[in-house]
């Protein structure tokens, strides 16, 4: 364990448990594990003991990153965790079928590190959600389990958690960090514990609230551009205007923003807006832009579908009973990543007419797709089958086959439609 007394003057050893370890918690383990004692805890058992044997089937952490982390153990045992003095919560907060903040892994991350709580703790929020929720949602439960005083006895920081799934080129080290503290002490604590381990250094915000704020407008900002695209091509779509074509000649401005037109799912972008949205109207404001853009967005995957449909009717293919190839069921390119999915909308559309849809996804998790979605990944795509195939994800895998392969799914009258126009525009019948 290594004395951190000349950064963080509060404690002799700075002892530090990671509570939720996907794809925000592991990487945050691994690093604060090359330098501090720490000990990563979540309560899915099966997950703590393939990383114990150093196997992350997230892709995010190798087993080189597992080796360099020589102080950092795991553990599904929360009595574990009372030994530390920093603990840290990086739990999903996700939505539930109706749109609304769940916030019930929060809350119960909360009410176990309650349990463990002792005079002098420090508790650093990493999970979104909207300004407030950290000091009016987890504070309470933290006093209630602890019998312990905010600010007096404990105290509290928020740091947004910044990862990008998949992306070999923006680590965890090389994002500048946002971080905030319930008292100014603390802050400066909070902000001297990431910067020994984060390259790209850190931002200090006024507030706990100012922090979680600038969290939630990230993606929102981004779902709101994207959503305005995805209007566009569909106006343009309209007018019979390749969508790329425009948006390739409008990129030769030089503060052009480069968005494109897709499906906007995950943890990130297809959720966060929700919990502003919530919070704006739990105040009696009604975030018009905000719904609007993600109101656009998540009916994506239905107009998608229907343009496929209306592909197939006038090639006379016969849509109910039709086999239809779906290619990619992440919510990215690259990564395993299954959450809030919104490929999964128009597999849904489809199912709707009859349609035997396969999926084709050698990046996603076997398991998951069975378990979240009820959706049976197939191994290999059957040659010569498919009245229609739609690339909804770019994997690399993908974009390594050539269209003559892609093709070869297809039966002779195939419809091939590319959701991320990735593939030659003269070799499909319809892109977004």
């Amino acid at each position: 364990m290594l004395s951190t007394s000349t950064m963080l003057p509060k404690f002799e050893k700075t002892s530090i448990a990671v509570i939720g370890l996907g794809y925000v918690g592991l990487p945050l383990s691994i690093e604060f594990g090359k330098k501090y004692h720490t000990i990563g805890y979540d309560i899915n058992q099966k997950r703590v003991e393939q990383l114990l044997k150093q196997l992350d089937n997230t892709q995010e952490v190798t087993s080189q990153d597992f080796r360099t982390a020589q102080h950092l153990s795991f553990t599904h045992n929360e009595a574990d965790l009372s030994t530390c003095n920093i603990y840290i919560v990086t739990v999903p907060t996700p939505v539930d079928l109706y749109n609304q903040p769940n916030l019930s892994p929060l809350i119960s991350a909360s009410q176990i590190l309650g349990r463990q709580l002792q005079k002098g703790n420090i508790v650093i929020f990493e999970s979104t959600v909207y300004p407030g929720a950290t000091e009016e949602i987890c504070v309470p439960e933290l006093e209630k389990h602890s019998n312990l005083s905010f600010n007096k006895d404990f105290y509290v920081g928020y740091s947004p958690e910044r990862i990008n799934p998949g992306d070999p080129n923006h680590r965890l080290p090389e994002i500048l960090k946002i971080t905030s503290g319930s008292t100014p002490e603390t802050a400066e604590q909070v902000d001297a514990l990431y910067k020994s381990i984060i390259k790209a250094g850190t931002h200090k915000a006024s507030s706990i609230r100012v922090a979680e704020a600038a969290k939630v407008i990230e993606n929102t900002q981004r779902d709101l551009n994207i959503a305005l695209i995805n209007e566009l091509a569909i106006l343009f779509n309209q007018l019979n205007i390749d969508t790329q074509e425009v948006l390739t000649a409008s990129a030769t401005k030089w503060n052009f923003l480069p968005f494109k037109p897709g499906l906007v799912g995950g943890h990130c972008i297809g959720v966060d807006p929700y919990y502003l949205t919530r919070k704006a109207q739990e105040i009696g404001h009604h975030p018009e832009v905000i719904l609007a853009g993600r109101r656009t967005n998540d009916r994506m995957g239905s107009y998608i579908a229907q343009q496929v449909v209306k592909l197939m009717t006038q090639q006379k293919i016969q849509v109910v009973n039709s086999n239809v190839l779906v290619l990619g069921l992440t919510f990215k390119e690259n990564c395993p990543d299954i959450r809030n999915t919104r490929v999964i909308d128009l597999i849904q559309e489809f199912t709707q007419y009859n349609a035997t849809v396969d999926v084709y996804d050698p990046e996603a998790n076997r398991e998951e797709a069975l378990e979240i979605y009820d959706i049976e990944l197939v191994e290999h795509p059957h040659p010569n089958h498919y009245e229609a195939i739609i690339l909804c994800v770019a994997h690399q895998h993908f974009l390594d086959m050539n269209i003559q392969k892609l093709k070869s799914f297809g039966r002779d009258s195939c419809i091939l439609y590319d959701v991320k126009s990735v593939l030659p525009k003269e070799h499909v019948d319809g892109r977004l």
